[in-house]
């Protein structure tokens, strides 16, 4: 009788709890769509305040009514412009003026040398934002397709970013659907059972909406930026993570229902013994997202938080709905393979993994030497790699609008025309600054920034603008805008500047902001890296109560890591023939891998050593592995699988980011925590958990014994 209270009560309460999460993700779903009305997608927006390129920003707005960002169309025949295509450039032009968000009037077309080109310059109001994307198709849609035989295109750095929009605007769709369609499949696949998917596909689904209300209200407020780069990466990390938490929790109830009556009490003990290497795992991943904010750029600030929220939102869910939806599932939410409560030893359904496990017993030391050498031999391929800072024409895995002008400009013009550099000086020095400028190799021409004639247009004979007792300087310079050659220019320029006593020059524009962004990466790079392997050592050491197994647990991850860099700076070079990779790659990288990489070893390890409790920590190494090897495995391999979702994107930073998770995930779940991590354990013994007592445990004489026999 009390029994029978006690399962009403119960499902009582699981009806309750799923009632609950239903009526919030009723009202978050919608939010699920709409993150791309809160995203900024401007490099500018990202830099640091102290920044030089942030402070040429903030005098810019000295010397204009409204801070513009140029628009380049640019029309090539290679036969040559004719008087027909002048008129018909002078008649765009004309029309471009009166498109709503362009800052009239326009400054003359400008023809190329050779002839074969012209050049329209056309400033739009940075307040536009990102409605800058809007006003740029609108430009495309008043130059059309067809001009006889002479290609246009909307180029620059509003060009660049109308395209981004646009790539960013499938997050929202089909990368979300490709997203959903690959977890389902693989949930098919490992649990071949036609119901069983509807549960973690449905929690991950809630953990989603539940994330994106939260980002959606915080990117609204002003409390955190989010770009699409970021809002790409809660998509596959919520529904990946998710799914991984949701494969943990499913494998140690299944186990429990071949102890217990029903549903409710296997839960209960599942719940006990899962949840605290979920919550580890989950809290091991917050954190370290967090350590991105001590980065120094925005961009990274933002990605922290907002990644963060997805994985709280995650465990949230994932600990709460997905329990309740089971206990209400019962033993038919597994048919065909309906568990019964028959004392069965898990081990026996995993055949595959009671062999690997005594394949590791018997060669432990050969097999952490033998997959310790080769992750080394991967890490060789490591300068490869090519760290850089990806072009506009290498950002891009397919040609855009914005690739195709910049390679007519190239061909055409010196690269920085329409995108010059920014020298901001004091009045006096303005002659000599301007002299050491154009010295510099890369600078084709200086001149000062004319004030309007009579028409509203820059009049190059007029007197230089003044504002604030400063005069502004546009270098020209000889390589496109987004080069490493016009990168090595702003640096050279620069130094230059800034020698010139009481200048206080400060040197802006596009190029320059690219050359910040990739300074302040590589300061985030070096200071972020070490925070995050030390609040994840401090975190494995209370989870584990040891000390030296964190340590062997991240110098393996950390070997997976490196390995996975120079396997993929292989696949990069040779197979899909990327030029490199951008600067904020192996940061994001480096989060993402050793965040996630350490997820798995922290499921195995805590699971070895409640086992080495009861049995030793040879046999518990042996038990772990074998009753974990299936549902790891899975979860790496829907991890991996998700993270290539963001391949659909046709932005290389992001493919790249995707191939190299997807890589170091089944780096890390094959062979780091099948074959390397339990081959350390067992050969190292007991001491792995020293200082604690389970190191001086009774148990430590037979795992002597079975060493010996091993």
């Amino acid at each position: 009788m009390a029994g029978g209270r006690g399962r009403a009560t119960a499902t009582l309460i699981a009806v309750a709890i799923v009632l609950g999460w239903l009526v919030v993700g009723g009202i978050a779903g919608p939010y699920a769509g709409r993150l791309s009305e809160v995203a900024t997608n401007d490099n500018a927006a990202f830099l640091p305040a102290d920044a030089e390129a942030t402070k040429a920003q903030d005098l810019a707005a000295g010397f204009t009514e409204k801070v513009t960002t140029p628009a380049l169309v640019v029309y090539e025949r290679t036969a040559g412009i004719t008087e027909a295509d002048k008129q018909l450039v002078a008649a765009d032009a004309a029309r471009f003026a009166r498109v709503p968000g362009v800052v009239a009037p326009l400054p003359p077309p400008i023809p190329s040398q050779d002839g074969q080109a012209v050049q329209v310059v056309v400033p739009i109001d940075g307040a536009e934002g990102e409605r800058i994307g809007a006003v740029v198709d609108e430009l495309r849609a008043v130059v059309g397709e067809n001009r006889g035989g002479m290609t246009v295109d909307v180029a620059g750095p509003a060009g660049l970013l109308a395209d981004l929009i646009e790539v960013f605007s499938a997050i929202d769709g089909p990368l979300l659907l490709v997203t959903l369609a690959v977890v389902l499949i693989i949930l098919l696949i490992v649990y071949r059972s036609p119901v069983l998917w509807i549960f973690p596909l449905l929690a991950a689904g809630m953990s989603y909406s539940l994330a994106a209300v939260l980002v959606y209200v915080l990117a609204r407020d002003d409390v955190l930026k989010l770009n699409g780069q970021a809002q790409g990466i809660l998509t596959v990390l919520v529904f990946g993570a998710g799914t991984d938490y949701a494969l943990l929790l499913i494998a140690r109830y299944r186990e429990e229902l071949h102890r217990h009556a029903g549903p409710w009490p296997a839960m209960r003990t599942a719940w006990k013994g899962a949840a605290p290497a979920i919550v580890a795992s989950g809290g091991t991943v917050i954190v370290s997202l967090l350590c991105l904010l001590f980065s120094s750029l925005n961009s990274n600030r933002a990605l922290g938080p907002v990644a963060a929220i997805g994985i709280a939102a995650t465990l949230l869910v994932m600990l709460t709905f997905l329990p309740a939806l089971l206990v209400l599932g019962g033993r038919w939410a597994f048919w065909p393979r309906i568990p019964r409560e028959d004392q069965a030893d898990p081990r026996a359904e995993h055949g595959l993994w009671s062999r690997i496990a005594r394949f590791v017993a018997r060669r432990a030391r050969t097999v952490w030497l033998v997959t310790a050498a080769l992750l080394a031999l991967l890490v060789l391929a490591l300068p490869q790699l090519g760290v850089t800072t990806l072009g506009q024409s290498d950002q891009f895995t397919r040609r855009t609008d914005s690739v195709a002008g910049q390679e007519v400009i190239s061909r055409h013009f010196p690269g920085g025309t329409g995108s010059p550099a920014t020298i901001f000086t004091n009045r006096p020095a303005a002659e000599e600054v301007t002299r050491v400028a154009q010295a510099v190799p890369g600078v084709v021409t200086v001149r000062p920034l004319p004030g309007p004639g009579p028409a509203g247009v820059p009049d190059p004979n007029a007197p230089p603008v003044v504002s604030n007792g400063k005069v502004e300087l546009e270098a020209t310079l000889a390589d496109s805008p987004d080069s490493d050659g016009a990168e090595r220019t702003i640096r050279a320029l620069r130094e230059a500047v800034h020698r010139v006593p009481d200048a206080d020059a400060v040197v802006g524009g596009f190029t320059a902001i690219n050359v910040d962004t990739a300074d302040a990466s590589a300061r985030d790079r070096n200071v972020i890296i070490p925070v995050v392997l030390v609040v994840i050592a401090v975190i494995l050491a209370l989870l584990l109560r040891a000390l030296v197994a964190p340590v062997l647990l991240i110098a393996t991850v950390v070997l997976s890591f490196l390995g996975t860099l120079g396997l993929c700076a292989l696949v990069f070079r040779y197979l899909l023939d990327f030029p490199g990779v951008d600067q904020s790659f192996p940061l994001f990288a480096f989060v993402f891998l050793v965040a996630l990489g350490i997820d798995y070893n922290i499921f195995l390890m805590s699971r070895v050593r409640e086992e080495s409790v009861r049995r030793g920590t040879r046999a518990g190494v042996l038990v772990g592995l074998t009753v974990t090897g299936g549902v790891i495995t899975s979860a790496g391999i829907v991890l991996a699988a998700t993270f290539s979702a963001l391949a659909v994107l046709p932005l290389v930073v992001l493919v790249e980011l995707g191939v190299a998770v997807a890589v170091g995930v089944l780096i890390d779940t094959i062979v780091v925590r099948s074959l390397l991590v339990p081959a350390l354990a067992y050969d190292i013994g007991p001491k792995v958990w020293w200082p604690s007592r389970l190191s001086r445990s009774s148990r430590g004489a037979a795992d002597a014994g079975e060493r010996a026999d091993a």
